[in-house]
């Protein structure tokens, strides 16, 4: 017979990455959290700006620091905010340019929505920002960033990828297909609550009583609600990559730029296998493993990420 013991510390260790995961993808916490995370970092200044897009969409977005432009590209339910930690390491080196995705924040929105319109949004910034920069995505948010560095070519150019969350093989269950549907009439009938909920549990996986736990403990709730319009459109970028079959060879077969996938190494082994599964369709790309981090590093590990994102973008020049 196993032993109890180690199988509730593993359940333990589990539920605490989740639920740390579930935390990186909100963009408000206590302000006593924020204190003890920001310890250490140094505020930038930044500059509110306005774009564009190609549809008449204005992109709300800030930059700071100096240096070579680095567009950052959030997760599904977060704005500019959630990465406002890392920008801040990132601007001791390179122009970070941070936005609010179409739907979200401060910037407008305008459908039907098309994952080429939101590469789209990307490419505005680009323009914006001198017509080429590095990006970093994370989450599905990397997976955007993949597309549009498929599509727009040397405009981008070096990626680093955190954390794609490609189902690739049975490592996790695969995503029901009508699940973005789901969501979608959740949505539509005002049940901004369940959607959120409803994604936390199937999307992330989280058990039930952990979601109930962030649905009235997590101050952020009400404004990932007010934004849970925008979860379909993370579910349209991942459309085709979470089926738990082989990745699709030729969606990413424009992508020239040098590239680096990166997965904490303490997270769970389906972001390990779809990394790996992702290297091989494009022309210049690279796996690692982050140390002792997990998909909660974005907001809880950002010197971390940083101190990888910086060098492998730095070698560029």
């Amino acid at each position: 017979m196993s032993d109890p013991v180690p199988r509730r510390r593993k359940w333990r260790r589990v539920l605490l990455g989740a639920l740390l995961a579930a935390l990186s993808m909100v963009f408000l916490v206590p302000a006593g959290v924020n204190a003890w995370l920001d310890r250490g970092v140094v505020p930038m200044t930044t500059q509110q700006k306005r774009v564009t897009s190609k549809d008449g969409t204005i992109i709300a977005y800030e930059t700071s620091g100096s240096g070579p432009a680095l567009v950052i590209v959030s997760a599904a339910l977060a704005d500019r905010t959630g990465t406002t930690r890392l920008a801040n390491h990132l601007a001791r080196h390179f122009t970070v340019v941070n936005y609010d995705r179409r739907g979200r924040g401060q910037s407008s929105d305008t459908p039907p929505y098309a994952v080429e319109r939101e590469v789209e949004d990307i490419e505005t910034l680009i323009e914006a920002e001198g017509g080429s920069t590095f990006v970093f995505g994370s989450s599905s948010g990397a997976v955007l960033a993949l597309d549009a560095a498929s599509r727009l070519g040397p405009k981008v150019q070096r990626l680093f990828l955190y954390e794609p969350p490609f189902i690739v093989d049975t490592s996790r269950p695969p995503m029901p297909r009508d699940f973005s549907h789901q969501v979608s009439g959740l949505v539509s009938s005002g049940q901004r609550n369940d959607a959120v909920k409803l994604f936390f549990a199937k999307g992330m996986g989280l058990p039930g009583f952990a979601v109930t736990m962030m649905r009235w403990l997590m101050p952020g709730w009400s404004k990932m609600a007010s934004v849970a319009h925008t979860i379909p459109y993370d579910l349209a970028v991942l459309d085709g990559t979470q089926s738990g079959e082989p990745l699709p060879a030729g969606r990413w077969s424009g992508t020239t730029a040098p590239t680096l996938v990166e997965v904490g190494s303490r997270s769970e082994p389906f972001f390990h296998a779809g990394a790996r599964a992702l290297v091989p369709l494009l022309a210049h790309a690279n796996y690692r493993a982050l140390d002792g981090r997990d998909h909660s590093a974005i907001l809880m590990a950002t010197k971390a990420l940083s101190d990888e994102i910086t060098p492998f973008f730095l070698s560029a020049r």
